[in-house]
């Protein structure tokens, strides 16, 4: 007896289907089966995408296995552009067996993803930190020497000390091995894991201080320069967590 195409969308969706099941369905000539062929195929085809593209941003990690350095900690921050917040920098070790499907740069993901995936992040790490560099820190070190720090404090404060350290963009004094990658959140799922803490975190913050601040909508901007920030930045002047050496604020004291 030929199965209902609800039963066909469910044997389908557990993706667990034998080939014979596989060779039956396609000989199915029922447009909702062959509906629910296509869709399976290209859900296929996208996860086969992702899992490729996850090996390729394995690469460095596998390179240090190659070599026995399991302990590879990745580095990254969110927020040097702003004019108002913090820095957040997040540092992560993942553990050897670690996959997660469609990890990628913080900045490439929407909200929702970010959130799911730091929760995914967290729970698994072999370790990982968070430093926050507040306004006043980076207008007193301006924001270079500011996010160095604050990638110095996280690689520390990891409680597995990490054998070599992947890091975007950026070369630190530290007593570990480093490796500095451009566009390293794009091609290192270490550092890619590091920006999602990192960006996730900031974005908890800002929206924090979107409450504490409702005239500035820091919740939507999270302290970039838009227009209705500035706007809101020449109506009402700079807050408390405003980076005063950054033009324009610094116009506006």
């Amino acid at each position: 007896m030929n199965k209902t195409v609800s039963e066909i969308k469910d044997l389908l969706h557990g993706g667990k289907i034998t080939k014979s099941d596989w060779d039956t369905i396609l000989q199915d000539d029922r447009k909702g089966v062959q509906l629910l062929v296509k869709r399976y195929e290209k859900l296929k085809s996208q996860k086969e995408m992702l899992r490729n593209k996850f090996y390729q941003m394995s690469e460095f990690e596998n390179r240090y296995r190659a070599k026995g350095i399991n302990n590879i900690a990745g580095v990254d921050e969110a927020g040097r552009g702003p004019l108002a917040g913090p820095v957040v920098v997040g540092a992560v070790i993942l553990p050897q067996n670690f996959y997660l499907e469609g990890l990628d740069d913080s900045k490439k993901l929407n909200e929702g993803l970010r959130e799911r995936f730091y929760k995914y992040i967290i729970e698994h790490a072999v370790s990982y930190s968070v430093t926050v560099i507040e306004p006043g820190e980076i207008d007193q070190w301006n924001i270079l020497e500011a996010t160095k720090r604050g990638m110095v404090h996280s690689i520390h404060n990891l409680n597995t000390q990490p054998e070599v350290v992947l890091i975007d963009a950026v070369q630190l004094e530290i007593p570990f091995l480093q490796e500095s990658l451009i566009k390293g959140d794009q091609r290192s799922i270490s550092i890619a894991a590091a920006s999602i803490i990192a960006k996730v975190t900031r974005d908890r913050l800002m929206k924090e201080w979107g409450n504490k601040f409702p005239n500035y909508g820091f919740e939507k901007h999270m302290g970039y320069g838009t227009r209705d920030h500035l706007e809101a930045l020449r109506k009402f002047g700079p807050t408390s967590i405003h980076r005063r050496t950054f033009s324009p604020v610094k116009e506006y004291l």
